[in-house]
């Protein structure tokens, strides 16, 4: 059964950290471009972070460049994002995403597989 699973939100006061955990089983995740989106309420969703599946090259938006930091373990078949200097515009439920073939980067279209998503609550 394809699945992925993140984990490791929670409440944080602004200028924490909190490192999400995005764990695949199913499938092998170094095989797939690994995006990480988050959703406001009453927002769309939008792109956060990126991971390409063959030379490993990172992307981010504007908004978590210099701040949020995408890594993968591949003997762990996890993906993880490593959020410092958090702010409260950064409250959102994250996921993570899986896609075979990325041709554009943030098209949520484009990703296969989805997580349940979790909270990351910022605010003092």
């Amino acid at each position: 059964q394809v699945q992925l699973v993140e984990s490791g939100g929670g409440l944080v006061q602004p200028g924490g950290s909190l490192r999400l955990s995005c764990a695949a089983s199913g499938f092998t995740l170094d095989d797939y471009a690994i995006g990480w989106f988050r959703q406001a309420p009453g927002k769309e969703r939008e792109g956060v972070s990126c991971i390409s599946s063959s030379d490993g090259s990172t992307y981010y938006a504007d908004s978590v460049k210099g701040r949020f930091t995408i890594s993968r373990d591949n003997a762990k078949n996890t993906v993880y994002l490593q959020m410092n200097s958090l702010k409260p515009e950064d409250t959102a439920v994250y996921y993570c995403a899986a896609a075979s073939l990325l041709l554009r980067l943030w098209a949520l279209y484009e990703y296969d597989y989805w997580g349940q998503g979790t909270q990351v609550t910022v605010s003092s």
